[in-house]
C-alpha cells in the first residue's frame, strides 16, 4: 500500500552512423591501452547484419563513443543517454527511488526509446540479446554492462524486428564492447555534490593480452561503482516549510472561472494523520485531538483532504529518497581463438553483483479503533470514548485514531541482484564471399529483494488493543499493561472502520504465549522496540529470470556469380531459437495476506520462439554522373512463438547519392512485439493506487467534453449528486493488477528519411537530418489507476471496457465514491510519434599544435499521442514533463560541445537543453482555462552547463578534473527532478593509467 504526494554533455562524435566515421573503429582491428584503434572498411553496423562501409548504411543511428563516454563524467551511463533526443524518457536512479519506485524497481535504469515504453526498446550487447533485469519483461539493467569495457552505444530508430526479432519496434540500443584489448588499462574516479553528498566511487581495469602469434586473445576486465543515497531532506527546498506542491486553490470553492483552481502552495500537510496520532472522537474522519489529548490544529483546510500548516503529517515527508544507494561490481571476461585459419571460437562470461538500498514512505493507519480501557488512551478522552457507545450517529465506544508509522520505520527495498550471462561460438570465412557465425547465449538474473519496514496488519491491530491487566481481570489497576488477547485468546482486534484492516489473521495465535507486546501508538516515539519487533518484519522476494539464445548466420556477398554497376550484391540469412522465462516468489506473508505490503501471489512464465531471417543490400550504381551511390535493401524474419503464433517483419531501405557531399537514406518497416510474461501469466495481485477522482467538482470540468455528462450518469446511478460530489478518498485505493493470456502481438509501421552533407568545400564538416515516424498500433498497454479513471469518463460514453474496470460505492455515507480497480493489459492502444533529429560536427585545426572539435546533436519532437481505445480521443504527449510512458517529451532538446586539444591539455565543455515543458496532461487542463496561472503552465527550460580539463601528464598517465552542471540550476519549484536532477553542481577527478603491455 502507498500514500501518494500529490548529461553531461555528448562529446564531439556524438552523430549519425554516416557522420562518425572519424570515430568509429573497425571492429577487426585489435585495441590497445595507448592506441585508438584505425578505421577498416567494411563493418557490420547496427541494424544490420552485412558487412558495408559506415556511410552507406540507410538507418539512422546515433553513436556515443568511449571517449565521449568518459568525458562526460557519469559512471552511470543511463544519465549520459538520456540526453540524446530518442532516450530523454528513460528511467534513471532518480526515477526508481524513494516513493517513485514500483515494488521491485529501486535502483533499475531502463532505457525507453521515443517515449514509447521500455518494454518496445531493444537492448543488444556486441548484437547479441541480454538477459533482464525486472521480472516478466525484457527490459534491460543498464548498470549490468561495464561501463570501460563499452567501445560504444548504437541507438537506432526502427526497421531492427527484421534483424533482431520482437521488442524492437521503435528501436535498438546496441552497446558494442572492446575486442582483442592488448595491454592494461585502469581508471579510477571520485565525485561529489557541491553540499558534500551524493558521492561517488568509480573504479576499473581491463587487462588484455594476445598469444600464440596473435591467434588469440584473453582480456579480463572489472569494475567497482559505488553511489551513494540521496535523501530528500538533504535539499532544503524539500523541508516541511520550503517544500511547495500544486493544490487545489482554498479560496475557490465553487470553481469560479476567474480564480485559478490550483496554486502553489508550502508547507501542505495532509489533514486527516500525523506521526504522532490524530485523534477523530466524532467519527467524521476528521482529528479533533492531539496525541496527547489536546485540541487539534487543522490548519487551513485545502481540498480535498489537505492542509496547510497545522499538526498533520507533512507531505514532504513522504517523498523518501531522491537517489537510491547503489553498489556494483561487475566481471567480464572475453577469449577467442583462431582455431583453424579464418575460424575464430570465443566465449565472453559475466558476474554483476548489484546491491541497491532506498527508502520510501512509512506504514500508516486510518480509523484505528481505540477502546475506551485502553490505558495508553489519554485520560480526558476516555469519558468521550464510553459515550461513543450511547451516540446514536457512532453506537460504537471507542475513539479513532489516525497515524502516520514513522517511528515503526520507513518501509524500503534492500534488492540484491545477480547477472551471470555467457556466451560461446564460432565465426569464420567460408570462402572469399561469405561468412558464418553460430553462438548460443545464456542468461541468467536472481532478485532478493528485502522488503523493510514491512508490518504485520493482525499484530499490529492486537498490540494497540492494549488493557491493564489488573483492571481486566479484577477491576482494579495494577499498571501491568498487556495485549488483550494474552488475557483472552477469544478477543480478536476488533477493527470494523480500520484501514489498511486485517485481510487475513494467522501471523500469531492468541493467548498467553502469543508473544504479542503492547504497542502504545499515542505520540511519535511512543512504540517500544520489543513492540516494533513483534509487529513488523522484512519481506523477502526472490526472482529468477532466464534466456536461452541459439542462432545462426551466414552473410557475405554474391560478387563469386556476378557483379552490379554498383559493386557486390550483399546478403544474410539465418535462424534463432530463444526461450524466455520468469519466475517470482514473494514473502509467504505477503502471500497470505497477513501484511501491510500489497498480497502478491506467486507467478511464473515463459515463452519460446523459432525464427528464420534474411537480409539483402543491392548496390545499383556507384561512381557514376549524378548517381555516386545508389542502393536499396531489405529484410524479413518469420517467427513462430509459443504464445501468439506466426508473425512476419519486414523492411526495404534505400540510400542515394547524386554527389559525393550529399547523400539520401530511407527506411520503411513493419515490425511486431509479442507480448511479455508479465503480461501474459501475472496472477491477479493486490495493488493501492491514488486516484484523484474525475468526477469530483474540482475535477469535472478538467477533461474531455463528455466527462461531466459521463459522470454524472455514474455517480446518479451510485445514488450520488454529481453537483456536488466531493470525492471521499484521501489514501491509495485497493485493487488488482493480473496478466492477461489473450494477448495478441502488436504491430508497428516505422519510416524514416534523411539527408546528410559532407561539402568537400569545408573539410571536416558533416551534417545531417532525419525525420522519422513511428505508427503503433493494437499496442499491449496498462493504464494507470487515474489514467483508467480519467479514460472512464473522457469516452464517448459509460460503454466501454474502462469504466468496468472501476467500482464505485453504490448508496451510504460514500456514495459515488471510487472502491476498486482492475488493471490488465489490452490490445487496445495506439501510440503515434513524428520528429526531426538532426546533427552537425565540425572538426578543424588551429596552428600546428591545437585542434577544435564542435558538435551540435538536437532533435525536434513534433507528434507525441496515445489513443487509449478504438474511437477515444489522442491524448497528446508532445512536449509534456511526463507523457504516458513516464519520461518527459520535450518539443525541443539540443547539446552542444566544444572540445579544444592543445598537446597534452583537452578541455571539454558541454551545454544540453531541453525546452520548457508542460507541467499537466493536456487531458488534465483542456476546457479549463482557469486550472492554474498561465506562468504555471510549464516547467523551466533544462539548461545545464559543464566542463571538464584533462592532462596527459605522459604516455601512460592522465589525470582530469571537472565539472557537471556548473551553474547548479535545480529543478523546478514543485518539482523532485524535473527539469534536472536534484543533485546539484556536481565535482569530480580521476586518473588513467595504460600499459601497452603486460609482460
Amino acid at each position: 500500500m502507498t500514500r501518494i504526494i500529490i548529461k553531461p554533455r555528448l562529446l564531439a562524435g556524438i552523430s549519425q552512423a554516416t557522420i562518425a566515421i572519424l570515430a568509429w573503429p573497425a571492429l577487426a582491428q585489435a585495441q590497445t591501452a595507448d592506441a585508438e584503434p584505425e578505421q577498416g572498411g567494411d563493418i557490420i553496423v547496427t541494424g544490420s547484419r552485412i558487412a558495408r562501409p559506415q556511410i552507406d548504411f540507410p538507418n539512422p543511428i546515433t553513436a556515443i563513443t568511449a571517449t565521449q563516454i568518459q568525458e562526460s563524467g557519469r559512471t552511470n551511463i543511463t544519465d549520459l543517454l538520456t540526453q540524446t533526443p530518442a532516450l530523454v524518457g528513460s528511467q534513471t536512479s532518480n526515477t526508481n527511488a524513494g516513493s517513485n519506485a514500483a515494488i521491485g524497481t529501486s535502483g533499475l535504469n531502463l532505457l525507453n526509446l521515443r517515449n514509447l515504453g521500455p518494454q518496445r526498446t531493444l537492448v543488444l550487447v556486441d548484437g547479441r540479446r541480454h538477459v533482464a533485469s525486472l521480472p516478466g519483461t525484457a527490459a534491460v539493467d543498464i548498470n549490468t554492462i561495464p561501463v570501460d569495457l563499452i567501445e560504444r552505444v548504437d541507438v537506432l530508430t526502427g526497421g531492427a524486428s527484421a534483424i533482431y526479432g520482437a521488442d524492437g519496434v521503435t528501436g535498438v540500443v546496441n552497446f558494442v564492447t572492446k575486442k582483442d584489448f592488448e595491454g592494461i588499462l585502469a581508471r579510477g574516479q571520485m565525485g561529489i555534490s557541491e553540499r558534500g553528498d551524493a558521492g561517488n566511487r568509480f573504479f576499473s581495469i581491463t587487462a588484455g593480452k594476445n598469444f600464440a602469434d596473435g591467434r588469440g586473445n584473453f582480456t579480463l576486465n572489472y569494475e567497482y561503482d559505488r553511489d551513494e543515497r540521496l535523501q530528500a531532506y538533504q535539499r532544503k527546498r524539500n523541508l516541511t516549510q520550503n517544500r511547495t506542491t500544486f493544490q487545489n486553490n482554498p479560496d475557490d470553492p465553487d470553481d469560479d472561472p476567474n480564480i485559478p483552481d490550483n496554486v502553489p502552495l508550502k508547507d501542505v500537510r495532509f489533514y486527516d494523520s500525523s506521526r504522532a496520532g490524530g485523534i477523530d472522537v466524532d467519527f467524521d474522519g476528521v482529528p479533533d485531538y492531539r496525541w496527547d489529548g489536546s485540541p487539534w490544529d487543522g490548519g487551513r483546510f485545502v481540498p480535498p483532504f489537505y492542509q496547510q500548516g497545522g499538526d498533520g503529517t507533512p507531505r514532504s515527508d513522504y517523498i523518501g529518497d531522491l537517489l537510491p544507494d547503489i553498489e556494483r561490481h561487475n566481471v567480464n571476461a572475453l577469449f577467442r581463438y583462431e582455431v583453424t585459419d579464418g575460424i575464430d571460437f570465443f566465449v565472453q562470461g559475466k558476474y554483476v553483483k548489484t546491491k541497491t538500498f532506498t527508502i520510501s514512505q512509512p506504514t500508516f493507519d486510518f480509523y484505528s479503533l481505540i477502546q475506551p480501557d485502553n490505558p495508553y488512551l489519554p485520560a480526558n478522552l476516555r469519558q468521550i470514548a464510553l459515550d461513543n457507545a450511547n451516540n446514536p450517529d457512532i453506537e460504537m465506544a471507542g475513539v479513532l485514531l489516525n497515524r502516520d508509522n514513522f517511528d515503526l520505520g520507513t518501509r524500503g527495498e534492500d534488492v540484491d541482484r545477480e547477472t551471470i550471462r555467457s556466451v560461446v561460438g564460432f565465426e569464420g570465412d567460408i570462402s572469399s564471399h561469405a561468412r558464418f557465425e553460430i553462438s548460443y547465449v545464456y542468461g541468467q538474473t536472481k532478485v532478493k529483494n528485502r522488503q523493510i519496514g514491512n508490518r504485520y496488519n493482525d499484530r499490529f491491530y492486537a498490540a494497540v488493543d492494549a488493557v491493564d491487566e489488573g483492571q481486566f481481570l479484577t477491576g482494579t489497576p495494577n499498571g501491568n499493561i498487556v495485549c488483550r488477547s494474552n488475557l483472552d485468546p477469544t478477543a480478536l482486534p476488533f477493527q470494523p472502520l480500520a484501514s489498511p484492516g486485517i485481510n487475513n489473521f494467522g501471523s500469531f495465535t492468541p493467548g498467553p504465549n502469543s508473544g504479542c507486546v503492547p504497542l502504545n501508538p499515542f505520540g511519535e516515539g511512543s512504540p517500544s522496540q520489543q513492540a516494533i519487533d513483534w509487529v513488523t518484519l522484512t519481506s523477502i522476494a526472490r526472482d529468477k529470470l532466464t534466456q536461452h539464445v541459439v542462432s545462426g548466420s551466414v552473410s557475405g556477398d554474391l560478387g563469386g556469380l556476378f557483379s552490379l554497376p554498383g559493386g557486390d550484391v550483399g546478403y544474410a540469412i539465418g535462424a534463432e531459437y530463444r526461450r524466455e522465462g520468469s519466475k517470482s516468489t514473494p514473502d509467504p506473508a505477503d502471500t497470505a495476506g497477513f501484511t501491510f505490503n500489497n498480497v502478491l501471489l506467486p507467478s511464473k512464465g515463459h515463452y519460446d520462439v523459432w525464427e528464420i531471417f534474411g537480409e539483402i543490400n543491392v548496390p545499383l550504381l556507384k561512381d557514376r554522373p549524378f548517381a555516386e551511390e545508389l542502393s536499396f535493401g531489405g529484410a524479413v524474419r518469420y517467427s513462430d512463438y509459443s504464445t501468439v503464433g506466426s508473425t512476419w517483419t519486414w523492411k526495404v531501405d534505400g540510400v542515394y547519392a547524386p554527389i559525393r557531399d550529399v547523400r539520401f537514406r530511407a527506411t520503411y518497416a513493419e515490425a511486431v512485439r509479442a507480448p511479455n510474461i508479465s503480461e501474459l501469466f501475472d496472477p491477479a495481485n493486490q495493488t493501492f493506487l491514488f486516484i484523484d477522482d474525475p468526477c469530483d467538482v474540482n475535477n469535472v470540468n478538467n477533461g474531455a467534453s463528455t466527462r461531466r455528462a459521463n459522470c454524472a450518469a455514474l455517480l446518479t446511478a451510485a445514488g450520488a449528486d454529481p453537483n456536488t460530489f466531493r470525492d471521499p478518498n484521501s489514501a491509495s485505493i485497493p485493487g488488482v493488477q493480473t496478466g492477461n493470456p489473450d494477448l495478441t502481438e502488436e504491430t508497428a509501421k516505422t519510416t524514416t528519411a534523411g539527408i546528410v552533407l559532407q561539402p568537400r568545400f569545408l573539410p571536416g564538416l558533416t551534417a545531417s537530418v532525419d525525420w522519422y515516424n513511428i505508427k503503433l498500433k493494437s499496442a499491449i498497454t496498462t493504464v494507470t489507476a487515474q489514467r483508467l479513471a480519467d479514460l472512464c469518463v473522457d469516452q464517448a460514453t459509460i460503454d466501454n471496457q474502462f469504466c468496468a474496470n472501476i467500482t464505485r460505492q453504490v448508496g451510504g455515507a460514500n456514495a459515488g465514491g471510487i472502491t476498486g480497480f482492475t488493471l490488465l493489459p489490452q490490445n487496445v492502444a495506439n501510440f503515434h510519434t513524428r520528429g526531426v533529429d538532426f546533427t552537425v560536427n565540425y572538426q578543424f585545426a588551429v596552428g600546428e599544435a591545437d585542434r577544435i572539435a564542435l558538435n551540435l546533436v538536437g532533435g525536434y519532437l513534433d507528434k507525441l499521442t496515445f489513443i487509449g481505445s478504438p474511437g477515444a480521443d489522442p491524448s497528446n504527449d508532445r512536449n509534456v514533463a511526463q507523457s504516458v510512458n513516464g519520461g518527459p517529451a520535450p518539443k525541443w532538446l539540443l547539446n552542444f560541445d566544444a572540445t579544444w586539444k592543445h598537446g597534452p591539455l583537452t578541455v571539454n565543455y558541454g551545454f544540453n537543453y531541453f525546452g520548457k515543458t508542460l507541467r499537466f496532461l493536456r487531458s488534465t487542463t483542456t476546457g479549463d482555462d482557469d486550472y492554474v496561472e498561465k506562468k504555471y503552465f510549464h516547467l523551466k527550460s533544462k539548461q545545464e552547463h559543464e566542463i571538464q580539463l584533462s592532462y596527459d601528464i605522459n604516455e601512460r598517465f592522465n589525470v582530469y578534473f571537472g565539472v557537471n552542471n556548473l551553474f547548479d540550476q535545480k529543478p523546478d519549484f514543485a518539482e523532485d527532478f524535473l527539469p534536472i536532477s536534484g543533485v546539484g553542481r556536481y565535482f569530480y577527478a580521476g586518473a588513467k593509467v595504460k600499459l601497452t603491455d603486460i609482460f
